[in-house]
């Protein structure tokens, strides 16, 4: 049995969760996946900064789970999702840590997007 590495932020690859002050509205097709000024802002190392949304501010009837996953030695697994409404540009366009480790446990229950597979991501 293979087991994945599991590692903890820290100076060589920091992850640094914080509320954002963001108005943040996701839509695709003309509708409104998500809509909430509860959003996290997640900066991990040199990477873009990620907005996660709460689960209970998307329409999640939007939504269909797909079959792919990831694993993130930092955040654990990673599942995700389609937007049908959006046809192939928006397979697995969103994704959520549903378990993440305890460094990053913030983003429980949230989601995030992303924004090439999205008709537009504004925060305000």
């Amino acid at each position: 049995m293979i087991t994945n590495p599991k590692k903890a932020p820290g100076p060589d690859h920091p992850i640094a969760i914080e509320p954002s002050p963001l108005h943040v509205v996701v839509s695709v097709a003309g509708r409104v996946i998500a809509d909430t000024r509860n959003a996290l802002a997640l900066r991990e190392s040199s990477y873009p900064v990620v907005l996660y949304v709460p689960r209970k501010d998307a329409d999640i009837t939007l939504l269909q789970r797909s079959q792919f996953s990831t694993y993130c030695p930092y955040k654990g697994d990673c599942s995700y999702f389609h937007i049908p409404l959006g046809g192939e540009r928006s397979i697995n366009a969103v994704w959520s840590y549903e378990a993440p480790f305890p460094a990053v446990v913030q983003i429980k229950d949230y989601l995030a997007f992303y924004p090439d597979r999205v008709d537009s991501i504004t925060a305000s």
